[in-house]
């Protein structure tokens, strides 16, 4: 066996709020057991205690959400750091940021995008809808970037981002993948995961219990942890989607979403076994 140390096996940083306190950490737990070397989680002050009582394998870092320009001074500095690989933005997020918490937002996913190294990104969720108003800001914020990008959004985040799908699913998905430079993992029964260069795959093996909430919020972890890794995006996020499916196919009908990380080293140890 080789030698190796938890930041070479990467470090995802993870964004959480201040009230949806699940998602963030769902998406930490997610990118820890599908192979990240360590996972920290970046939060409001005022939610520290909660996130620091409950997660044991994630640093909790807090961030001072007594005004926003400490907030976001804060944040520029843990992602001037050289020791983080990836970062997950969305999971929860508006919920309990600084006020105006859409703005805040942005500015974070701004601030990520310009983070020196080039360092890869996912954004879900929140951090989709945050620029719906405005979404060529961040359409052009990726292309001014230097960081591998992976948008997550469902079928009502990505009409807000991209607009009505005229041309059907896997079209439409390889289109938003060209205007936004990133790349983009469409979910949904039949998830499509298209990049820039034109790249597509579907992924139809989901089982129908896997549309439970938080499941998303895991998905975007998994990413995070395998772009940490250093796994190219578009292979990253076709190969959570694959993992994230084979998960919920696993454990079987009454599944929640806290149970699909759980399900993860199995599913590697099958992997693994059928490659020997």
């Amino acid at each position: 066996m080789g030698t190796t140390h938890k930041y070479r096996r990467g470090h995802v940083v993870v964004l959480g709020g201040a009230r949806m306190v699940g998602a963030a950490r769902l998406a930490a737990r997610a990118a820890g057991r599908i192979g990240a070397g360590m996972t920290t989680l970046a939060v409001p002050a005022s939610a520290w205690p909660v996130y620091a009582a409950g997660v044991l394998s994630t640093m909790v870092h807090p961030l001072p959400d007594h005004a926003v320009v400490h907030f976001l001074e804060d944040w520029a500095a843990l992602l001037a750091s050289p020791k983080w690989a990836a970062a997950v933005l969305g999971p929860g997020a508006l919920a309990g940021l600084p006020e105006p918490a859409g703005a805040t937002l942005r500015s974070l996913v701004l601030t990520a995008l310009q983070a020196p190294g080039g360092r890869s990104l996912v954004l879900d969720a929140d951090a989709l809808t945050a620029f719906e108003a405005s979404p060529q800001v961040l359409f052009d914020a990726i292309a001014q970037s230097t960081s591998p990008v992976v948008l997550t959004p469902h079928e009502g985040e990505f009409q807000r981002l991209f607009g009505a799908v005229d041309a059907g699913k896997l079209d439409g998905t390889r289109e938003a993948a060209r205007r936004s430079g990133a790349v983009v993992l469409h979910k949904g029964a039949d998830t499509v995961i298209a990049a820039p260069d034109g790249r597509a795959a579907i992924n139809a093996g989901a089982p129908a219990w896997l549309a439970t909430a938080g499941a998303g919020d895991v998905l975007a972890g998994m990413i995070g942890g395998l772009l940490a890794q250093g796994v190219p995006d578009w292979e990253a996020a076709c190969a959570s989607a694959w993992v994230h499916g084979a998960c919920a196919q696993a454990f079987g009908p009454g599944l929640l979403a806290d149970d699909l990380p759980e399900q993860v080293p199995g599913v590697l140890q099958s992997l693994w076994t059928h490659s020997c």
